[in-house]
C-alpha cells in the first residue's frame, strides 16, 4: 500500500484551510490542521508530518516565528516548511517586516491566493525530495 503523506496546515483562516483541506486530499495526502504557530508547534511534535504548510500572518505566534522554533528543535528542523502568505495584501496590516521571510531557512514560499494545481505541484515536489 502506498504511504500516505502527512501534511500539516498551520492556518488561521477556516474558509481557507477547508479549501486547502480538500485540495490536498485529493491526492494521497493526510491533513491534520492547526489554527495557529503554538498549535502548529505542538501538532508537529505530536503527529511528525511529512510538511508543514505555514500561514505567515496568524494570531498568538505569527509564521515566522513558528518557522524559527521548528527550524531550531532537532526533532523537527527536517521537515520540508512551506511559508504560505497573504503578505503582499495585507503588508499594510501586518507589524511583520518583508524581508524576515527571506531570511528564513524554510523550503518554499507561496502567494497567496495559489491555485490547486501549483499548491499541489509545490507540495509534491518538497515531498519528492524526502522520498515521498
Amino acid at each position: 500500500m502506498e504511504k500516505r503523506a502527512k501534511i500539516l496546515l498551520v492556518d488561521d483562516d477556516a474558509d481557507f484551510v477547508e479549501s486547502t483541506r480538500i485540495v490536498l486530499e485529493s491526492k494521497p495526502y493526510d491533513v491534520i490542521v492547526a489554527k495557529n504557530g503554538d498549535e502548529g508547534l505542538r501538532k508537529a511534535k505530536e503527529a511528525k508530518p511529512d510538511l508543514i504548510i505555514l500561514d505567515v500572518i496568524m494570531p498568538v505566534k505569527d509564521g515566522f516565528t513558528a518557522a524559527e522554533q521548528l527550524k531550531k528543535d532537532p526533532q523537527l528542523s527536517r521537515i520540508p516548511t512551506i511559508m504560505l502568505t497573504a503578505f503582499a495584501e495585507k503588508h499594510a496590516e501586518a507589524s511583520i517586516p518583508v524581508s524576515r521571510g527571506y531570511t528564513l531557512e524554510t523550503e518554499d514560499y507561496i502567494e497567496k491566493p495559489v491555485s490547486p494545481e501549483e499548491l499541489l505541484a509545490r507540495v509534491a515536489k518538497q515531498l519528492k525530495k524526502i522520498g515521498l
